[in-house]
């Protein structure tokens, strides 16, 4: 007998630090409804680069992931290349940034911005 198993895409993950990081940015613009929006675009020195943004806008197909009241927001076409991916927020001697762990990646710039699958 055998046995059909369907497979859920892994989620991303929206790390704490990220999450305090997007409400202390809502507290200096002052507006509740920012979310942060994570897309992926052509272009980089490895054939795809990250963006980010703050707006108060989610589209219908958007995914929303939520932590600790504050909502990550990433588009249809996007998600398929950030699938497993856990959204950070760092900082350090190169300064303060968000930054993408991305698992499907299969080489990445040394400063992390992009990206080849």
């Amino acid at each position: 007998m055998s046995t059909v198993e369907s497979f859920a895409p892994t989620p991303m993950f929206f790390t704490d630090a990220a999450a305090r990081r997007v409400k202390a940015l809502i507290a200096e613009e002052n507006n509740s409804s920012l979310k942060l929006r994570v897309y992926v675009t052509g272009g980089g020195c490895s054939g795809f680069q990250y963006g980010f943004d703050l707006g108060d806008q989610a589209a219908e197909d958007d995914t929303v992931i939520d932590n600790d009241g504050v909502s990550l927001v990433v588009d249809s076409l996007s998600y398929q290349y950030l699938v497993g991916s856990t959204v950070d927020f760092e900082e350090g001697l190169a300064g303060a940034r968000f930054i993408i762990k991305n698992p499907n990646a299969q080489s990445t710039c040394g400063c992390g911005a992009s990206f080849s699958v």
